[in-house]
C-alpha cells in the first residue's frame, strides 16, 4: 500500500500585541493567539489545522517575531497564502512572512535562542505607549549602574530556577545560557536585552523584576547573586508586568530568524 505524501510544511513570523489575550498557547477560552490563528487556518483549508509556535508568551506579552510552522497542502504561491490568512485575523496580530520550509524544520526544536526586550519609562507612560511600556509615574529613578552590575552576575550558564515560575522550574532543565543581558538607557527610557539559548517560565520577567528592585535599592547585586546561587524561588524575587515585556526574535541555525 502507498502512503500519501506528507503536506507540505510552512514556517510563519507573526507580530501580535497581547494585551487583550490569553497568552500565545491555546487556551479553553479559545482567546489564545495560537487558537486565533487556528480558527482562521482551519477557516482557510476547510479542516483543523494545528501550529506549532517556538515557545509561549504569558498573557500580556507582546511578540515582534513570534515563529510558527504548520503542515498543509496549498496550490498558490506562499503570498496568496500569507493574503487569506491577514484577512481574517484581527488588527492586533499581523502575520509578516510565510516560507515553505524543509520537513524537518520545527518552530520551537530548532530553535537556538531568542531575545526578549523590557521596556521601561522612568515618568508616566504616554497613553499611546502604555500598552507595551512598564510606567514609573511617582517612582524614584532606576539605579541603572547599579542594576548593570547585577546583570553582570546574571549573565553566562547558570541554573535559573530561582528566577522561574515553579511550574515551569519542576518540567524544565532549569540550567539556561543567558548570552546577552545589557541595560540600556536613553532619556527616561530603560531597556532590558535579554538573550539565551531558551528561557524558563516567567524567567525574563522575574529577571527583570529582580533588576528593578537593584534599581531602587531594594535588593544589592550581591543579594542577586546569593538568589541565583540559592537555585531556589522565594518572595524576594518579583515577577515584572507582562506589558513591557516583547519577544523580538527567535534564532536558528544558518543565522535564519
Amino acid at each position: 500500500m502507498t502512503l500519501p505524501d506528507a503536506p507540505p510544511r510552512w514556517r510563519a513570523t507573526c507580530a501580535y500585541d497581547g494585551t487583550d489575550f490569553d497568552g500565545w498557547q491555546s487556551q479553553p477560552s479559545g482567546n489564545a493567539i495560537q487558537d486565533v490563528i487556528e480558527v482562521r487556518l482551519s477557516t482557510i483549508f476547510k479542516r483543523t489545522v494545528r501550529i506549532h509556535g517556538s515557545g509561549r508568551t504569558d498573557a500580556g506579552v507582546h511578540a515582534k517575531g513570534q515563529v510558527f510552522h504548520f503542515d498543509a497542502s496549498w496550490p498558490h504561491e506562499p503570498t496568496k497564502l500569507l493574503a487569506a490568512l491577514r484577512v481574517g485575523l484581527p488588527p492586533t496580530i499581523l502575520v509578516e512572512r510565510i516560507e515553505r520550509v524543509s520537513p524537518d524544520f520545527h518552530a520551537r526544536f530548532s530553535a537556538t535562542g531568542k531575545r526578549y526586550v523590557y521596556r521601561i519609562v522612568q515618568t508616566a507612560a504616554s497613553p499611546f505607549a502604555t500598552r507595551f511600556v512598564l510606567g514609573r509615574s511617582g517612582f524614584q529613578r532606576l539605579d541603572t549602574a547599579a542594576m548593570r552590575t547585577a546583570a553582570m552576575v546574571l549573565r553566562g550558564r547558570h541554573d535559573f530556577r530561582a528566577f522561574a515560575a515553579e511550574n515551569g522550574a519542576e518540567l524544565e532543565d532549569p540550567v539556561r545560557d543567558l548570552q546577552r543581558l545589557e541595560v540600556e538607557e536613553g532619556n527616561d527610557h530603560v531597556t532590558l536585552v535579554f538573550e539565551a539559548n531558551g528561557f524558563l517560565y516567567k524567567m525574563a520577567r522575574s529577571l527583570t523584576g529582580a533588576l528593578i528592585a537593584v534599581g531602587e535599592g531594594r535588593l544589592s547585586p550581591e543579594d542577586v547573586r546569593h538568589i541565583l546561587e540559592s537555585n531556589r524561588r522565594t518572595e524576594t524575587v518579583e515577577t515584572a508586568p507582562a506589558r513591557g515585556l516583547c519577544l523580538e526574535e527567535v534564532f536558528y541555525a544558518g543565522g535564519d530568524t
